[in-house]
């Protein structure tokens, strides 16, 4: 006589509790392994020689060589070209002294740009060995100055003007009214002369002086300038107080 032997009913039921991954969670875990699968290839694919930099453009540099920018840029090592960083180039070319600002402009699959701006120079300036040199309107020393340049004389009268470069600190209105004079009365300027104060004057050809005060409120004070210059009748010596626009003083001289 034969047993049946009895079937267990705890297997159905621990079947039947077995969490089972619903469809919508297969395809999202589907299409995020897709997506990370093919983010790796894309970035393998943009490291690879045919999208390194192969190639690099400078445009708008006249002071400074191409060859000098290139290489400082790093660019030679023709890194990949989605890697490429403007901050990072702008850093490695801070040194330039003519280089204002750059733009960085990435042409695929292998070519970059770097489009420079130049500082301009807006006066001169004697250093503390007494060689002429350029200025721009934030004080710094662009180099010697060709014996031709007709910019106006930079001078400072505090006694730390005599040691050191003085245009980036206790000079730096002098440097910065000196960029911001207007084309109406700009060529009479002769000198930018700042006072231990802070306070400016401008020297001009003829010569007369205006008192500009600080630098603040610049455009009515040149304003006042052009219209005392255009309707006064002044003498070599005078000085016109412009430093309050709307009611300027005239010293004459003695």
């Amino acid at each position: 006589m034969s047993r049946r032997r009895p079937t267990s009913s705890t297997a159905p039921e621990q079947e039947a509790k077995r969490p089972r991954r619903s469809p919508v969670v297969r395809r999202l875990f589907i299409a995020a392994l897709l997506v990370a699968t093919l983010v790796a290839v894309g970035d393998w694919v943009l490291h690879t020689s045919t999208f390194r930099v192969h190639h690099v453009e400078v445009v708008g540099a006249t002071h400074e060589s191409d060859g000098a920018i290139i290489l400082a840029s790093g660019l030679e090592n023709q890194p990949a070209l989605i890697d490429v960083s403007d901050g990072l180039i702008a850093q490695r070319l801070n040194g330039f002294k003519w280089i204002k600002t750059i733009n960085v402009v990435k042409h695929w699959p292998s070519t970059v740009r770097i489009v420079v701006t130049e500082r301009t120079p807006v006066g001169v300036a004697f250093n503390t060995t007494k060689v002429l040199q350029l200025v721009d309107d934030t004080g710094r020393d662009l180099g010697v100055a060709p014996a031709n340049t007709n910019l106006p004389m930079l001078d400072v009268t505090s006694p730390t003007a005599l040691t050191t470069w003085p245009y980036r600190g206790v000079g730096k209105n002098a440097a910065l009214i000196a960029g911001a004079l207007p084309p109406a009365f700009s060529a009479q300027v002769d000198q930018v002369i700042e006072g231990a104060n802070g306070n400016v004057s401008l020297k001009m050809t003829t010569p007369v002086t205006f008192a500009l005060g600080p630098p603040t409120n610049l455009t009515a004070k040149f304003v006042a300038v052009a219209s005392v210059i255009t309707h006064e009748t002044l003498r070599a010596g005078d000085v016109v107080d412009v430093s309050v626009p709307d009611s300027p003083t005239i010293t004459q001289a003695k």
